[in-house]
């Protein structure tokens, strides 16, 4: 995959598809100690330690649909030839946590990509979970909450709405513009 923006939406795919209820996603772009860490989180079915052990590997996959599951192993391959890793946690019934890291500043780490419109597809996409985005940029934080947006919006409010799409992407942009400014250098 060419951008780190398609590992996220095939990682939080991946927590739907294992019935989470709750998906966390936080990048940290801490640039003094030149790491990048994408950390998706969830509370869904989760994978025994026998699962656990294969997961990294291209054959192995839950999906009933295919015999191929290729999304962690690129990852995997991406964190490698970057200067990171690749860690997963989980446990049956409790969820499972992937952390991929980067050294930031790596010629071989992928782009971030549009941040702005893979966090815009999940809230869309994915309006039956809660979605919890918090992006760091050194001392800068930036967070979208679709609980909080529910909140304000009523439980039914639809995200794909015009208006609303409207405002999340606005949010969205100025939110990231506002890390790149106040986050560009530890403050």
């Amino acid at each position: 995959m060419r951008d780190l923006s398609l590992h996220i939406i095939d990682l939080v795919q991946n927590c739907v598809e294992a019935g989470a209820k709750k998906v966390c996603l936080t990048l940290e772009e801490d640039l003094l100690h030149d790491r990048l860490v994408i950390t998706v989180e969830d509370d869904g079915r989760g994978m025994d330690q026998e699962m656990l052990a294969k997961v990294k590997s291209p054959f192995v996959t839950s999906r009933k649909t295919r015999d191929v599951g290729l999304g962690i192993p690129l990852i995997d391959m991406s964190t490698k030839s970057a200067g990171g890793e690749l860690i997963i946690t989980s446990e049956p019934g409790k969820g499972t946590k992937v952390v991929a890291s980067y050294r930031h500043s790596h010629i071989d780490r992928p782009p971030l990509g549009d941040i702005v419109t893979t966090v815009k597809i999940i809230a869309i996409s994915y309006q039956n979970i809660s979605f919890h985005y918090e992006h760091r940029k050194n001392s800068a934080v930036f967070i979208l909450d679709t609980d909080e947006m529910r909140e304000i919006l009523g439980c039914d409010a639809d995200f794909s709405a015009g208006e609303i799409r409207d405002w999340l992407d606005e949010y969205l942009r100025e939110g990231l513009a506002g890390l790149d400014k106040n986050g560009g250098k530890d403050t």
